[in-house]
């Protein structure tokens, strides 16, 4: 009789190393890789590179949180990455090719990326395309936008001009602040993500219009029959997802001081990738801003000793996937 209560044991135990690799999981493995990379790398702990790896994690957070809004309203927005080239583009032909002041150059990207979370939405809760081929359709189509209007060129200080002459414009410094600039040693953009994480945090927790975007996905059909316009907050879910792709694309353009083509293209995977890990982090099961944080915080890690160690940056893509497809069966199982 002793051998079924030892198989009862052993079943009650499974269940629970699961739940606690599920709960806390990331953190342990963002713990284990900062230990990893500080014993085998000596420049890893130095404050270069934490300042490098906050201020690209800032990034990612802000294009992964536009993200976790989509897939709150159980919607998916894969045009991200391109956002952010438009955005990078657009802010670094304002300054150099058309002389814009710093207002002029916040409003014009951000502006774009709500007018493609407009088309998205259009596409997707008016037409009811799916999700995944409508935002296909879209990343392709900015990226052809971009490359058009560039000829396929990166936008910096002093290019030469088809006409023969130069640009007449340059990246000016309270521009250039956003991206590489510090506050009492903190770089800025990271203030910026962090302002941008709690008040996202706040919204979606404490607010009654989050707790509407989390019931408009966890049950389409009975939020509408609640009484809730469910297409308003869909449409609302992508339009702030396109915003936060062009703020992370401004960010972007701001730390490497040129408009690069096709510069925010991984940003797609990463953002994707930290949104997923979220899931799991303390046993939320949902996407969550404080989440898709320490999803960000594990790859911007994982990358940056990955580089360090010199690794090809083909080869990190394929470390990218085995994340992201390891996160999407964890969070299969748990589900089940």
């Amino acid at each position: 009789m002793a051998q079924p209560a030892v198989s009862v044991a052993k079943k009650k135990q499974a269940p629970s190393l699961l739940e606690f690799l599920y709960k806390h999981g990331t953190l342990l493995a963002i713990l284990v890789i900062i230990a990893y990379f500080g014993i085998t790398q000596d420049r890893f702990f130095t404050y270069e590179n934490f300042s490098d790896i906050l201020r690209s994690i800032s990034i990612v957070t802000l294009v992964a949180i536009g993200i976790t809004f989509s897939l709150i309203v159980d919607g998916f927005d894969l045009s991200v990455g391109s956002t952010v080239s438009l955005a990078t583009i657009a802010s670094a032909a304002a300054l150099v090719l058309y002389r814009q002041e710093i207002l002029v150059t916040l409003l014009v990207p951000l502006l774009l990326g709500v007018a493609v979370g407009l088309l998205n939405s259009l596409l997707i809760v008016k037409l009811k395309l799916p999700d995944l081929l409508a935002t296909l359709a879209t990343m392709y189509a900015i990226n052809g936008v971009q490359l058009t209007y560039t000829k396929g060129f990166s936008i910096y200080n002093d290019m030469p001009l088809p006409n023969g002459g130069t640009a007449p414009g340059k990246f000016i410094p309270s521009f250039l602040f956003i991206g590489q600039g510090e506050v009492f040693g903190i770089p800025f953009s990271v203030l910026l993500m962090l302002i941008v994480v709690i008040a996202s945090h706040l919204f979606l927790t404490y607010t009654k219009p989050g707790r509407l975007f989390y019931m408009t996905g966890e049950n389409r059909e009975a939020a509408r029959l609640s009484g809730i316009p469910v297409n308003r907050y869909r449409t609302y879910a992508y339009v702030i997802s396109g915003f936060f792709a062009a703020l992370g694309g401004i960010v972007l353009a701001s730390r490497i001081g040129t408009g690069q083509v096709s510069a925010g293209a991984s940003f797609l995977m990463d953002g994707v990738a930290a949104a997923y890990i979220g899931f799991s982090v303390f046993g939320a099961g949902k996407p969550n801003v404080i989440g898709t944080l320490f999803g960000s915080i594990l790859m911007g890690v994982l990358l940056n000793g990955l580089t360090m160690m010199n690794v090809p940056y083909y080869a990190q893509d394929i470390i990218k996937g085995a994340i992201l497809v390891g996160a999407l069966a964890l969070s299969h199982i748990q589900k089940k």
